[in-house]
């Protein structure tokens, strides 16, 4: 069974619907978009089959509602 839509793809499983997860089983980050802070995070969440955008993710400069207090 693959672990990610892109495992899915190298065997050749065309049908493939990844695992669904809740918000609470991954964490947010406030990691500015086209960081390499929020790259390394977007490739570590690819690694480990998770999907890659968290709704609490912060999406802009600012966000204030995703950078913690």
């Amino acid at each position: 069974m693959p672990n990610s839509v892109l495992d899915a793809i190298k065997e050749g499983k065309w049908d493939f619907e990844p695992k669904e997860f809740d918000d609470i089983d991954y964490d947010s980050t406030v990691a500015l978009p086209g960081t390499d802070e929020k790259l390394g995070v977007l490739s570590a969440r690819l690694q480990l089959g998770l999907p890659l955008w968290h709704p609490k993710d912060r999406r802009s400069y600012d966000d204030s509602q995703a950078i913690p207090e």
